[in-house]
């Protein structure tokens, strides 16, 4: 999603900067983009070590200037590791989730919305599964996951009350579909549109993908 989403942009003419754990990966992804026209380049740093995110976004305006617009999607880590049934939930297998979602997703917006509301322009668009919306939308051991995302769900839902009437615009994005599960629609690429129509029409603080 991330990588279609960038590609989106850059065909729009926006510069980009790829935020992951690993730089190798963030070289390849980068030199596709670049391949394909698109200036960019890959910063390393793990969202749930917020220490690394923000000087991650210092190299970032490092590089490329101020932040224009912001899509934080961190990649849903394997089930095997993540899946916490309700009745097996605790403080200690919620946080790392709370860790993942809610604070690496405040912790970016921390480092661009300052400068946004300074000079009145910006978008931050914040994508979660189905479950931040739905809570049946999974099964009851997405319980943990659908908690943090419902978290970053509600900090995005009130950040939009109070940039209402500001030129900075923020919204939700909940995907119900496992991406290129099926046909065209739940492809990354298809999907990426959204995105950019999200951008460029500034309408509404939620827009879910709803392909079940």
């Amino acid at each position: 999603m991330g990588l279609s989403i960038a590609k989106e942009f850059g065909r729009n003419g926006f510069s980009v900067a790829l935020v992951a754990r690993t730089q190798k990966t963030l070289d390849g992804l980068a030199g596709e983009l670049r391949e394909a026209g698109i200036e960019a380049a890959g910063f390393a740093a793990d969202v749930t070590d917020r220490p690394s995110l923000v000087a991650a976004f210092a190299r970032v305006k490092e590089r490329f200037g101020q932040v224009d617009v912001l899509e934080y999607s961190p990649a849903p880590k394997t089930f095997t590791d993540a899946m916490i049934a309700p009745l097996d939930a605790t403080v200690e297998n919620l946080q790392p989730e709370l860790d993942y979602y809610l604070y690496g997703g405040l912790t970016a917006a921390r480092q661009v919305l300052p400068e946004m509301l300074e000079r009145d322009a910006g978008t931050l668009l914040f994508t979660t599964g189905g479950s931040s919306l739905d809570v049946f939308a999974g099964p009851p051991e997405y319980g943990n996951i659908a908690v943090a995302t419902a978290a970053l769900r509600a900090y995005v839902l009130k950040l939009t009350q109070v940039l209402t009437g500001t030129g900075v615009y923020a919204a939700h994005v909940p995907i119900f579909t496992r991406i290129g599960s099926g046909g065209p629609e739940t492809h990354a690429d298809t999907i990426a549109g959204l995105y950019w129509d999200i951008y460029t029409k500034r309408e509404g603080a939620e827009h879910p993908y709803d392909i079940r």
